[in-house]
């Protein structure tokens, strides 16, 4: 054999082997399941009921008899045994409340979780609503704010319990950045916060949330645009799209949230609500059909 056709055919040899190396090297890596399928062992959801609202665009707030299917600018009120529509608040289209991206009630107030989303730069506020009647009674103005609210929870002593997370009886809510028409510049989902305040809306602490949950949240721009105390006193998120649950805990030290858990759930993100008088059961919305989803989550 010639020594030029040998070196081309050790050449091939050689070409061949590298590429059955490449081939076989991404076997070993660590590949994310697809949106819905990460699933951590021991958590579980069942569905156990829906109902249609107008309404369902962005979150849904629950009392003792009724949930509040709220879109942005406009709240139902329905009784949690039939889906029965008793009441309704339309703001109006230009009115001065915009985007209410959530609610939960308190004390038999409707706090409605307010922003200018998409406008540029981002003002906030919290809206409050009588819950007989959905009459606007009040509003807190949080003006100009480092993200966007999407979600405020009260702190309890179960919540305070775990890890070096917030004292009982502290507000803790959450400022997003997005990566889309609503981005404010240098900034994008990574800027996400989650901040603690006090009774006088005093910023006590702040944390980041990890950078592979922003990951996993996806490429449209969008954080966290749900968040909750649920069972266990763990903190809950969602993201904007993805139809899965996030369980958080806040750390021992520094500054990030731990990611510890997921779980389906056919919600495509948006905001959502703790039954506080059915332990485990989930009210959340399913915006591109417009309904309440009513599920129960199980924790090891």
């Amino acid at each position: 054999m010639k020594l030029p056709t040998a070196i081309f055919l050790l050449g091939l040899a050689l070409s061949a082997a590298a590429g059955a190396a490449e081939k076989v090297a991404p076997i070993t890596e660590t590949i994310s399941p697809p949106i819905g399928q990460l699933t951590t062992p021991g958590w579980r959801y069942e569905e156990l009921r829906r109902f249609k609202s107008p309404e369902a665009g962005q979150g849904v707030a629950v009392d003792r008899e009724f949930f509040y299917a709220i879109n942005n600018h406009t709240i139902g009120k329905y009784r949690k045994t039939t889906g029965e529509r008793l009441a309704g608040w339309e703001g109006g289209a230009g009115g001065e409340i915009i985007h209410l991206n959530a609610g939960f009630v308190r004390e038999g107030r409707l706090y409605g979780i307010h922003s200018n989303y998409p406008g540029v730069p981002m003002l906030s506020s919290l809206e409050f609503f009588e819950t007989a009647t959905l009459k606007h009674v009040g509003s807190h103005s949080f003006g100009r704010m480092d993200g966007s609210f999407t979600w405020l929870d009260r702190s309890t002593e179960l919540t305070a319990g775990r890890g070096n997370g917030p004292e009982a009886g502290r507000w803790i809510a959450c400022f997003v950045h997005y990566g889309n028409r609503a981005a404010e510049p240098n900034r994008d989902a990574a800027w996400t916060q989650i901040v603690a305040f006090d009774d006088e809306w005093r910023r006590t602490a702040a944390w980041a949330l990890p950078p592979d949950l922003i990951a996993r949240f996806g490429g449209r721009g969008y954080s966290a645009s749900g968040g909750a105390f649920g069972p266990g006193g763990f903190l809950y998120l969602t993201g904007h799209d993805n139809t899965e649950l996030y369980v958080m805990e806040f750390p021992k030290a520094g500054s990030v949230m731990k990611w510890i858990a997921t779980l389906p759930f056919p919600s495509e993100g948006q905001a959502f609500c703790w039954d506080p008088y059915e332990a485990g059961v989930l009210y959340s919305v399913l915006k591109r059909t417009k309904e309440v989803i009513v599920g129960r989550v199980t924790r090891p």
